[in-house]
């Protein structure tokens, strides 16, 4: 933090004057964001009814509601570096109102898949705000104020699941769900012209660090731009098994000549970024870059795998567990949806949790106590079966969730501490492996047995528990230059 009254101010989370008041309006604009991303999905059964959609169908809209936000969360991180949060979340959130009216409006399969799609990109929403609250907050607290951001906002869907069926019946007739949709398509819209007209990019008289080059992300080392290239390539990978998800080996919604193009496309779009990274970062192979403004990108690959192991795994089980709880205890569909909105109420206090014991007893260690439990609570949740009690399976779904998010509000305490310009594009990339992480465990759920899909992910908890190790501890000062080369040193203890 470069402002020396605002980290003065204290936490009062009751405040809505200052900082707290950025923090507040931003987890609301997440909050809108996930609940315009989630609006469709308890409403589906209604609309496959209204519109006369297959089951095929069904998949294919929940395919494509999560397809555009793994490119969505890179491409917003470098947006908001550049053009600052205050702006960029504004324009999001107004923009993504269109296709969310455009699906309320929607009468054919062809125009709510379209719409699906792109509402895809809101997804990266939270992004803009992790950006905007690290300028805010001193490294004391910021653990806290991203775990409040990131939980309070993530609850964003479970209230889409509470709230639009009632509106939607209370409308009435065929067309109920069209009101509940563009509701809250209306309700993207208005808050866009209040985050705009109430938040500012940094505390009056601060600097706010733009990248020195756009286009890619930077790194320092020879050696960090191999492992940027390395950890690129999951992504486009998971782009590519979304892809065959639409071909006639998945859901049949594309032919194999177009899903051969999507290919194609995915390929020359990754030697164009390759290339693209190549000139943004030429100077690690022609020079040296000062000390005082590196960075060690190793610090991003390990917070992506963890948050491919958190948030992935949280998207992933939250679309399963109705079902699961459902099958095992032979419960009703809608009894169980409530006991398994137990494990994202947990976001409420979790993520928050995290971020809170990382600013008391340090990332590193937070992270891997919060990942061990992780690896831990999946291989308990493994074990649930018809012979346990529902109450304590319940138990045991709501201790694996703790860790699991705590875990997210850990990993998003050391994001903004790795190095302040690039803060942005580091919590893209890190928040689209949170994605590439669910695409994955969904894929493997179709493909194994519940008890199989559990461990996999304890498997990839653990892996995620051993890169910690690799984790430098945050400490010192993070360097930046201003465009008059003047240097700031931004405590990050």
């Amino acid at each position: 933090m470069n402002s020396k009254n605002i980290a003065e101010t204290g936490f009062n989370l009751f405040s809505f004057s200052g900082k707290m008041k950025v923090m507040h309006l931003s987890w609301m604009a997440f909050f809108i964001t996930f609940m315009v991303w989630f609006n469709a999905a308890p409403l589906l059964s209604v609309i496959a009814d209204s519109i006369g959609l297959s089951k095929s169908q069904i998949k294919t809209l929940l395919i494509l509601n999560v397809a555009l936000t793994i490119p969505a969360r890179v491409l917003i991180g470098m947006v908001t570096d550049k053009y600052g949060p205050r702006l960029v979340y504004s324009l999001l959130l107004g923009f993504c109102s269109i296709p969310c009216f455009m699906f309320a409006l929607g009468t054919t399969f062809e125009q709510l898949a379209l719409a699906r799609f792109l509402l895809g990109f809101i997804g990266a929403g939270f992004v803009v705000g992790i950006r905007i609250v690290s300028e805010w907050f001193p490294a004391k607290e910021l653990g806290t104020a991203e775990g409040i951001y990131g939980g309070w906002g993530n609850f964003g869907s479970a209230a889409a699941a509470f709230t639009l069926p009632a509106i939607a019946l209370a409308f009435g007739g065929a067309d109920g769900w069209r009101y509940a949709i563009a509701l809250t398509g209306l309700l993207s819209l208005a808050f866009a012209f209040i985050y705009y007209f109430n938040v500012t990019d940094t505390p009056k008289g601060s600097t706010y660090f733009k990248p020195k080059k756009a286009g890619a992300l930077e790194v320092t080392s020879k050696g960090d731009f191999v492992l940027l290239l390395v950890m690129k390539l999951p992504m486009y990978a998971t782009l590519a098994l979304l892809g065959w998800k639409l071909s006639p080996a998945g859901v049949s919604m594309f032919s194999h000549q177009v899903v051969y193009g999507i290919y194609a496309l995915l390929c020359l779009v990754l030697i164009v970024d390759i290339y693209q990274t190549y000139q943004v970062n030429k100077q690690v192979f022609t020079g040296t870059v000062p000390e005082f403004e590196r960075y060690e990108f190793k610090q991003v690959a390990v917070l992506n795998v963890l948050y491919f192991s958190t948030f992935g795994s949280e998207l992933a089980v939250v679309s399963m567990l109705p079902l699961f709880f459902a099958e095992t205890f032979n419960l009703g569909l809608a009894q169980a949806g409530l006991v398994a909105s137990s494990y994202a109420f947990m976001n409420l206090m979790s993520r928050p949790g995290g971020g809170w014991l990382s600013d008391r007893f340090g990332r590193k260690s937070t992270l891997l106590i919060l990942t061990a439990g992780l690896a831990l609570g999946y291989l308990g949740v493994a074990q649930i079966d018809v012979d346990w009690a529902l109450p304590l399976a319940v138990i045991m779904v709501m201790a694996c969730s703790f860790f699991v998010q705590g875990g997210e509000g850990a990993v998003f305490a050391a994001v903004p501490l790795i190095k302040r310009r690039l803060t942005g594009q580091i919590a893209g990339m890190t928040g689209a492996y949170g994605n590439v992480g669910a695409v994955f465990f969904l894929t493997v759920y179709s493909m194994v047995s519940t008890q199989t899909f559990f461990y996999v992910i304890a498997v990839s908890a653990l892996v995620g528990f051993l890169t910690v190790f690799l984790m430098t501890e945050p400490k010192g000062h993070i360097a930046e230059v201003n465009e008059k080369g003047e240097v700031t040193l931004i405590s990050v203890n």
